[in-house]
C-alpha cells in the first residue's frame, strides 16, 4: 500500500459513525439495498467530484456532460452495499437553492420594510443553477440511492439537504446516505464509503435559521437605510447601497471603536533612567526596574542621586533554560491571521486558495476549528511525503529519525475535521498557491518538531539603591525554527558578570518620552476580535470583512490597516446615539450561540427563529422612530441635509387587499400609476398580469371597509371613488361608494369593467376553453397607449377585460312608433322615466333609461319627439380622455375604443342613396357632441352596432356613394364588433382611399403578421 493510502482521513470524528450496515438490520432493509444497481453521488464542487471519482475508480471513470457545462458527470463501477454498483458522480456549485421573499415583497418600494420581518419567504432555484437542478432530476431517475459528498460543515450539510429536496421531488422514496470525510485522499474517501451515515437535519436547520434571519434583518435595515439616506443626502448617496448585516455591522464597529480610541487618546509624558555598559562584543542596556515615572521632579531627584556616585554593583547573576514554543496545529482562524501577517495575503484570498488546494487533494479541509491532531491520524506518513522536497525534505527526514512527530495539542475541537495539514506532496504550484501551500507544509512540520532551546542570563545591578536589569540569550538548539522562517529568535550576547563585582557604567541618563495611542486594526487583529466575540464563524470572517470594504464603510491605509470612512462612522454613531449599540457584538453573538444549540439539538429551530425575529423587529421599530439621529450623525460628515424624508415618503405602506384575483386567487391591491391615476394589480405579478385600469376621470379611489354581500369570492371590498365633474351621468354623485365585483351595473358601465355577456349560457366545455384563454384578456400591453386588439369570452361572473376598453354597444336604432309614443330602449323594451334629483342645472329634469339596466340607453324626456331618434346613449356623451382631435372634427377615441358613430345620433333617414360596405343603404346621423362638427351629418351602416361594417362618410362631402368606408381603424374583434383600440393610429376620414372599404385581416401587434396573436408570437418567446 502506498503512503497516500495509509493516511487516515479523520472522517469518523465528526460524530458517531453509522455504517450503512447498521441501517440494513431493519426488516426489508437488506433486500432494499440489494436492489440498488446505480448510485447518484453529488459533491459540492466539480473539482471535488472529479477528485473523488478519480480515487475511487483508480482514474478509470467515464466522463460525460450534464446540462451545466461547469458540472460534469463521472461514471465508474464500485463495490458498495456488498455488491457491484454503478456510481454516477456529479456536483453542484455551492448552494443550489436560495431564500427570498415572495412577490411583491422582493421589490424595494413594494412595502414598508417593517413587513419584511413577517413576509412569506420561499426557497427557489436561481436561474443560473437551473441546469444543475435539471441534471440532478434527470440522473436520479435511473438511480436507486443518493450519496451526499458535500463538505462536512454546516453549509455543506444544508447544501446536501437542498440536493435531497430536489431529488426526492422526483423520487419520494429515494434511499439517502451521507459520506463524511475531511480530505480528498484514497483512504479518506474509501473510509467514507464504508461508513456512510445519515444527513444531519439539525445542522441544516441551523443554516436555514441563519439564512432566513440574515435575509429578513438585512433586507429590512438595508432598505430603510438606503431609501431614507438617499433622500436626505441625494448629492452624496444617490447611488449608494447602504447595506446592513448583523455580522458586518459589529465588524465595522470594531474598526470604528479602535479609530475613536485613537482619536480620544491623550498622550502623557513619562521619564526614566537608562544605563549602558560597553564591552568587547557590544553594548549592554540595563533597564530601570521602576520602568518609568510620570512625575518629572521625582524622576529627576532619583537621577541626581544616581549621578552622585555612578558606580554599579552586580547584586544578582542568574541563568535558566529558555524555550520558544513551536506553533499549535493550524485551524482556519490562525491560517487567516498568519497568512495576513506573514504572507500579506488577505483572508478572502487565503480561503479561496485553500479551498482550491483542498479540492485538488493537496491539503485537508480548510474550514476547521480544531487545533488538536487526533491520535488516529498517521502523522508519520504525512511527514514522509514531504521528505522528497529539496527545501524542507531533510528536516522532515530528521523528524522521522528522531522519534517521529510530536505535535503540541491545543484546546479546540469541532469534532468534525482535523487541523489543516498537507495531504499530498506537490512541487508544481505557482504564485500565491505555492506560497500558501509551502506555509501550510512548514507550519505542519514545525508543530511536529521540537521547541527551540536556549539559555537566558539575567544580570541585576544597583546604583544608589536603584535597581537595573539586563538580559542575554544563548540559543542552544533552533529545532522548529530551522523550517519555520516566519518567526525570529536571535542570540543576545552579554559579558560574564560576577556577583559582587563593581564597574563604571558607560552612560547613566534620564530620558523622556510619551505614551502612544493604539494602532489601527490590521486584518489579523480584526479576525481575532471577531473570533473572541463570536461574530460569524471561521468560514465567514473573510466575507464580512470584504463586505465592509466593498460598501466603502472602511478603507485601508498604506500599511494595510483599517480606517473607517465617513459613511461607516456616521452609521455607527447614528445607531449608537439611538441607544441601541448595533455595532456591538452582543446581538449577533447571542444568535451564533443559539445556532450551536440547534446543531446540538438543545434548542428548537422555530423557537430561535421567532425569538430572534422579534428581537430585531423591536430594534427596527425603534430605529425608524429615531431615524433623525441617523441623519444628524451623518450630517457631521456630509454637511447639512439637502433633502427631507418623512417615513411615508421613503416607502409606501403595505397595500391592502381589495379582492381576490379571478385568475390566480392572489390578492388584488390598489396602486397608483407613475403618471397619475389608479389601478388594481394582482400581487402575483409578473406571473399573473391581471389588472383593472381606472379611467382618468377617476380623481381618487380608496378602499372602503364595507364588503359587498353579493360578489364572490369573498371578501370583495367596496371602493370610494371621486369623479371629475361632468364625467358621470347626472344621476350619479361625484363621490360614490360602489363595488367593482360586477354587481353594480352603473359603476360597471362607467368604469368599463368587462364581464361575460349574460345573454346566452355557454356549455361547460366552452367555459373551460374560454377560461384557458383568460390571460389574453388580462394582459395589458406595455405603455399607456397600447391596447389588445381582441376580446375573449369568459365564464359567467369572471372579469373579462381589465383594460379601459368599453363593451361594444349596439347602434341606437329608431324606436318603432306604435301610436302611443312609447320610448323604447336599445333592448327593445319600454324605457323607464326617472327624474334628476342631484343639485345642478338639470335638477328636476326627467329622462329615460333602460328599465332592466342591461343597455346604455339614455334620453331627456323634454326633447322634441322628432329629435329622439337622433339622441345618442348617455355613455356616448360622457367626456372621455382625449388623445387629440382628428381633422374631421370628432374626438379621437382613447380607451373607449369607439367609432365616429359614438358621437353622432341615429337617424331613420337613409343616406341619400349611399350604400355602406355591406351593400345595404346607409343611414344618416347627426353629430351631437360639442365641437366643430356638432350638428354635422354623416352616413354610416344601418345595422345594429355589433354587426356594423365600419362604413363612415360625411354627408356634405362630394364623394361618390359607397366609395368611402372606415374599416381600417376598427379592427375585427372576436365578437364581430368594430372597435378602435386604445391609441390605435386611425387614419383620418379625409385621407382614406377608396380601396379602404375591404376589411383587413387581424395581425399580431408585435410582428404585424396575420395568423397569430401577441401572446403566441414567436418573437415573444
Amino acid at each position: 500500500m502506498n503512503v497516500q493510502a495509509r493516511v487516515f482521513a479523520g472522517c469518523g470524528l465528526r460524530m458517531r459513525p453509522q455504517p450503512w450496515r447498521l441501517f440494513s438490520r431493519a426488516a426489508g432493509e437488506d433486500a432494499a439495498l440489494q436492489r440498488v444497481r446505480k448510485v447518484l453521488c453529488v459533491a459540492e464542487k466539480n473539482d471535488a467530484a472529479r477528485g473523488i471519482a478519480e480515487l475511487l475508480s483508480n482514474s478509470r471513470m467515464r466522463r460525460r456532460e450534464g446540462f451545466s457545462k461547469f458540472n460534469k458527470i463521472y461514471e465508474y463501477d464500485y463495490q458498495m452495499f456488498g455488491q457491484n454498483v454503478t456510481m454516477v458522480m456529479t456536483s453542484v456549485s455551492g448552494h443550489l437553492l436560495a431564500h427570498d421573499f415572495k412577490m411583491p415583497f422582493r421589490k424595494w418600494t413594494s412595502c414598508n420594510p417593517l413587513s419584511l420581518f413577517d413576509a412569506e419567504i420561499e426557497k427557489y432555484c436561481p436561474e443560473n443553477y437551473v441546469d444543475i437542478k435539471r441534471t440532478l432530476e434527470r440522473e436520479i431517475q435511473q438511480c436507486q440511492a443518493l450519496v451526499i459528498w458535500t463538505d462536512c460543515d454546516r453549509e455543506g450539510e444544508n447544501i446536501g439537504f437542498e440536493i435531497i429536496h430536489v431529488c426526492k421531488a422526483v423520487k419520494p422514496n429515494l434511499r439517502v446516505f451521507r459520506a463524511r470525510f475531511s480530505e480528498i485522499t484514497l483512504h479518506a474517501v474509501r473510509t467514507a464509503c464504508e461508513n456512510l451515515t445519515q444527513p444531519d437535519q439539525k445542522t441544516s436547520d441551523a443554516v436555514d435559521v441563519r439564512q432566513e434571519l440574515d435575509l429578513r434583518i438585512g433586507a429590512a435595515f438595508t432598505r430603510f437605510q438606503t431609501l431614507r439616506l438617499r433622500k436626505i443626502f441625494p448629492d452624496i448617496l444617490a447611488d449608494q447601497l447602504i447595506s446592513y448585516g448583523s455580522c458586518q455591522f459589529p465588524t465595522l464597529g470594531f474598526v470604528v471603536e479602535r479609530f475613536k480610541a485613537i482619536q480620544a487618546f491623550v498622550p502623557e509624558a513619562f521619564y526614566k533612567i537608562k544605563v549602558t555598559h560597553d564591552h568587547e562584543d557590544g553594548s549592554v542596556v540595563f533597564n530601570w526596574k521602576r520602568n518609568r515615572l510620570f512625575n518629572h521632579t521625582a524622576c529627576l531627584v532619583l537621577y541626581q542621586m544616581c549621578m552622585e556616585d555612578p558606580v554599579a554593583t552586580v547584586v544578582e547573576v542568574g541563568s535558566k533554560p529558555k524555550s520558544k514554543w513551536r506553533p499549535l496545529p493550524l485551524d482556519t482562524v490562525e491560517l487567516e491571521k498568519l497568512a495576513s501577517r506573514k504572507l500579506k495575503i488577505n483572508a478572502k484570498e487565503t480561503m479561496r486558495i485553500s479551498e482550491k488546494l483542498y479540492t485538488q487533494g493537496f491539503i485537508s479541509y480548510p474550514r476547521t476549528e480544531t487545533n488538536v491532531f487526533p491520535k488516529e491520524l498517521n502523522l508519520s506518513a504525512l511527514v514522509q511525503q514531504q521528505t522528497q522536497d529539496p527545501n524542507w525534505g531533510a528536516f522532515a527526514q530528521r523528524i522521522l529519525d528522531q522519534g517521529g512527530p510530536t505535535p503540541r495539542s491545543g484546546n479546540k475541537s469541532d469534532q468534525a475535521h482535523p487541523p489543516i495539514h498537507p495531504t499530498k506532496y506537490t512541487a508544481n504550484l505557482q504564485g500565491n498557491e505555492q506560497r500558501l501551500y509551502e506555509f501550510i507544509v512548514r507550519h505542519f512540520l514545525a508543530c511536529c518538531s521540537q521547541d527551540a532551546k536556549g539559555q537566558e542570563t539575567t544580570v541585576e545591578i544597583d546604583i544608589a539603591n536603584e535597581r537595573f536589569v539586563a538580559q542575554g540569550l544563548m540559543i542552544l538548539a533552533r529545532n522548529y525554527l530551522e523550517v519555520y522562517p516566519y518567526e525570529k529568535w536571535s542570540d543576545k550576547v552579554i559579558p560574564l558578570y560576577q556577583k559582587g563585582s563593581r564597574f563604571q557604567p558607560t552612560t547613566v541618563e534620564m530620558v523622556d518620552g510619551e505614551t502612544s495611542p493604539p494602532l489601527l486594526l490590521t486584518e489579523a487583529d480584526l479576525i481575532a476580535l471577531m473570533e473572541k466575540h463570536g461574530i460569524g464563524t471561521d468560514a465567514t470572517h473573510a466575507e464580512h470583512i470584504e463586505t465592509i470594504k466593498t460598501r466603502m464603510y472602511v478603507g485601508l491605509t498604506d500599511d494595510q490597516r483599517f480606517l473607517p470612512g465617513h459613511l461607516g462612522m456616521g452609521l455607527v454613531e447614528g445607531y449608537d446615539s439611538m441607544g441601541y449599540e448595533m455595532s456591538k457584538p452582543d446581538l449577533r453573538a447571542e444568535l451564533e450561540a443559539d445556532l450551536k444549540l440547534i446543531c446540538e439539538g438543545k434548542k428548537d429551530k422555530s423557537v430561535v427563529l421567532q425569538q430572534q425575529v422579534q428581537k430585531y423587529k423591536e430594534v427596527f421599530i425603534e430605529a425608524v422612530a429615531r431615524a433623525n439621529k441617523l441623519d444628524q450623525a451623518l450630517a457631521q460628515y456630509f454637511g447639512e441635509a439637502t433633502g427631507t424624508a418623512e417615513q411615508e415618503e421613503v416607502y409606501p405602506a403595505m397595500p391592502v387587499s381589495i379582492r381576490k384575483c379571478p385568475q390566480c386567487n392572489n390578492d388584488m391591491v390598489l396602486k397608483t400609476k407613475k403618471n397619475g391615476g389608479f389601478y388594481l394589480s394582482c400581487m402575483g405579478f409578473p406571473a399573473c398580469k391581471t389588472a383593472v385600469w381606472f379611467p382618468d376621470f377617476v380623481l381618487d379611489v380608496a378602499r372602503d371597509e364595507s364588503i359587498c354581500a353579493v360578489c364572490e369570492p369573498q371578501p370583495v371590498h367596496r371602493l370610494k371613488f371621486k369623479f371629475k365633474r361632468g364625467s358621470v351621468p347626472p344621476v350619479m354623485p361625484l363621490e360614490f361608494v360602489g363595488c367593482i365585483g360586477g354587481c353594480d351595473d352603473m359603476l360597471k358601465e362607467l368604469l368599463d369593467l368587462k364581464y361575460l355577456h349574460r345573454s346566452q349560457p355557454t356549455s361547460s366545455a366552452g367555459q373551460e376553453a374560454n377560461h384557458s384563454q383568460v390571460s389574453n384578456s388580462f394582459n395589458r400591453a406595455s405603455g399607456e397607449n397600447r391596447h389588445m386588439r381582441g376580446t375573449t369570452n369568459l365564464a359567467p361572473r369572471h372579469l373579462l377585460s381589465m383594460s379601459s376598453t368599453r363593451t361594444p354597444r349596439a347602434a341606437l336604432s329608431a324606436a318603432p312608433d306604435d301610436g302611443n309614443n312609447a320610448v323604447v330602449c336599445n333592448c327593445g323594451n319600454e324605457a323607464l322615466l326617472l327624474t334628476v334629483r342631484k343639485e345642478g342645472p338639470n335638477q328636476g329634469r326627467q329622462f329615460y333609461k333602460c328599465s332592466a339596466s342591461t343597455c346604455n340607453f339614455f334620453l331627456w324626456a323634454d326633447q322634441q319627439p322628432e329629435d329622439r331618434n337622433n339622441v345618442a346613449p348617455w355613455g356616448s356623451a360622457l367626456p372621455q380622455p382625449s388623445a387629440g382631435r382628428g381633422p374631421a372634427g370628432f374626438q379621437r377615441p382613447r380607451g373607449g375604443g369607439r367609432g365616429p358613430e359614438l358621437f353622432g345620433s341615429s337617424s331613420s333617414d337613409p343616406g341619400g342613396g349611399t350604400m355602406c360596405s355591406c351593400g345595404q343603404p346607409a343611414v344618416t346621423r347627426t353629430v351631437q357632441k360639442d365641437g366643430p362638427n356638432k350638428g354635422r351629418q354623416f352616413h354610416t351602416c344601418s345595422k345594429p352596432r355589433d354587426q356594423q361594417c365600419g362604413f363612415f362618410q360625411w354627408a356634405d362631402e362630394n364623394t361618390a356613394p359607397g366609395k368611402i368606408s372606415f374599416p381600417a381603424p376598427f379592427p375585427h374583434f372576436s365578437n364581430g364588433a368594430g372597435q378602435m383600440g386604445l391609441g390605435s393610429k386611425a387614419k383620418r376620414p379625409g385621407s382614406l382611399s377608396s380601396g379602404a372599404a375591404a376589411k383587413k385581416p387581424r395581425t399580431c401587434s408585435i410582428c404585424h403578421q396575420p395568423g397569430h396573436t401577441r401572446k403566441t408570437c414567436p418573437q415573444n418567446h
